[in-house]
């Protein structure tokens, strides 16, 4: 939240974007991993691969759903954008922009296109959760864990 809402609005920076991408990169890998660690304990695979495209692929094959599916290929192409070379355009102005070339396509990430990249994060966050948990849509998720282990919890 606070790349998105402060550091970029104020700095508007394509390495703050460069950043962004990264983190989200990240919390589609944990969300993955914690797919891999579901399926593991209710023993649908054996051990878990250690690349991360064979998690991708392990998972879609696992679960058999549409929003999974979206999940890994939207992580695959933020990778793609982290490794590509990039040009920064606009820089400390409102339309800052990181243009890449993914497969011969030009994309060019603005604040708009980083947030929209930012709110389907959070939403496969939510639904991964939702799978993990077994908990009831429309719960939000608080950011502390769901049991009484953690200290002042209160549902």
């Amino acid at each position: 939240d606070h790349l998105i809402y402060v550091s970029l609005k104020y700095t508007r920076t394509v390495d703050v974007i460069k950043s962004i991408v990264e983190r989200l990169i990240n919390c589609i890998e944990l969300l993955i991993t914690a797919l891999m660690d579901k399926a593991m304990d209710e023993k649908k695979i054996a051990e878990m691969p250690q690349n991360v495209i064979q998690k991708c692929q392990l998972v879609k094959d696992i679960y058999h759903d549409p929003m999974i599916e979206e999940m890994c290929n939207f992580f695959l192409k933020l990778r793609k954008i982290d490794k590509a070379q990039f040009t920064r355009s606009s820089e400390y102005r409102r339309h800052v922009t990181m243009a890449v070339t993914v497969e011969d396509v030009v994309l060019n990430i603005d604040i708009d296109t980083i947030k929209a990249f930012y709110e389907s994060c959070k939403g496969y966050f939510e639904y991964v959760l939702t799978l993990v948990e077994g908990i009831k849509e429309g719960r939000v998720w608080k950011g502390i864990p769901h049991d009484d282990t953690w200290p002042n919890h209160k549902e």
